[in-house]
C-alpha cells in the first residue's frame, strides 16, 4: 500500500510493548509519530529509541505520543529495552509494536521491495489529530534520524494549522511566518492586526504566536 499525505493513516489492531491496541482509539485526539526500526538490537535504532523516550516531556506538551514498529517479536522487545536503557540512559516509555507477521508493516507500505523483505525500511510518520497522515520520511540504514527536525515539523504544521501561514526554510519555533498566498491584504488585515513586512506581494512576513 502506498501512503500519501494528506490520507486517512490506515488503523490496525496490534500488539505491543504496553498492551493490544486498536490504533485509533489508541491515538485519540493526540498527534502521532509512528516510525519502524529495521529490527531489534539494531546499534543506530537503538539510539533513536533513547532519545525519543528523553524527549517524551517535548513530545507530551506537543499533545504527540509516540509509538514505534518493528518485525519482532515483544519478548525481543523487553530483552532490547534492557539494553537501551543501559547505553542510553533513558528506558522506553512509549509503546512498540510488534509486528512478525508485517500486516502493520505491508499497510504503511514500510517494506520496499527492493530492500531485504525480512525488515521494514525506517520510516516516520507524523499523523495529526484528525488520523490523517501529515509527514512522511524515509532514512537509509546506516542514518540516524533527526528527531529535533520531526518536532520542529510537528511545531510549524500546528501552527500553520491555526493561522494562515506556511513556515520559511530553516523556520524555528518563534521565527517569522509568511502569509499564505490565499490570504488577501484585506483578509490578512484582519488576521493580522499587528501588519506584515511584505518584500514581494506573494512574500508577507508576518509576527505570530505559536498556539498555547
Amino acid at each position: 500500500m502506498t501512503i500519501q499525505l494528506g490520507q486517512t493513516a490506515p488503523d490496525f489492531e496490534a500488539d505491543t510493548s504496553q498492551g493490544r491496541i486498536r490504533f485509533h482509539d489508541w491515538a485519540g485526539s493526540s498527534w502521532v509519530v509512528l516510525f519502524s526500526h529495521p529490527k531489534d538490537f539494531t546499534p543506530v535504532c537503538t539510539t533513536e529509541l533513547g532519545e525519543t523516550a528523553r524527549l517524551k516531556p517535548e513530545f507530551d506538551r506537543r499533545n504527540t505520543k509516540a509509538i514505534g514498529l518493528s518485525v519482532d517479536t515483544l519478548d525481543n522487545h523487553a530483552r532490547w529495552d534492557a539494553d537501551i536503557a543501559e547505553t542510553q540512559g533513558s528506558a522506553v516509555n512509549f509503546p512498540m509494536i510488534s509486528d512478525p507477521d508485517r500486516k502493520v508493516s505491508d499497510l504503511y507500505g514500510m517494506v520496499h521491495p527492493e530492500a531485504d523483505p525480512s525488515v521494514t525500511v525506517r520510516t516516520v510518520f507524523v499523523i495529526d489529530p484528525n488520523k490523517k497522515v501529515r509527514l512522511m520520511l524515509v532514512y537509509p540504514p546506516s542514518t540516524g534520524r533527526n528527531f529535533q527536525e520531526v518536532l520542529r515539523v510537528i511545531d510549524s504544521l500546528q501552527l500553520t494549522d491555526s493561522q494562515k501561514v506556511a513556515t520559511p526554510v530553516n523556520w524555528q519555533p518563534g521565527e517569522r511566518a509568511i502569509i499564505v498566498p490565499s490570504v488577501s491584504d484585506e483578509q490578512a488585515r484582519e488576521r493580522f492586526p499587528q501588519g506584515w513586512d511584505a518584500q514581494k506581494p506573494y512574500l508577507r512576513w508576518v509576527d505570530v504566536k505559536a498556539p498555547s
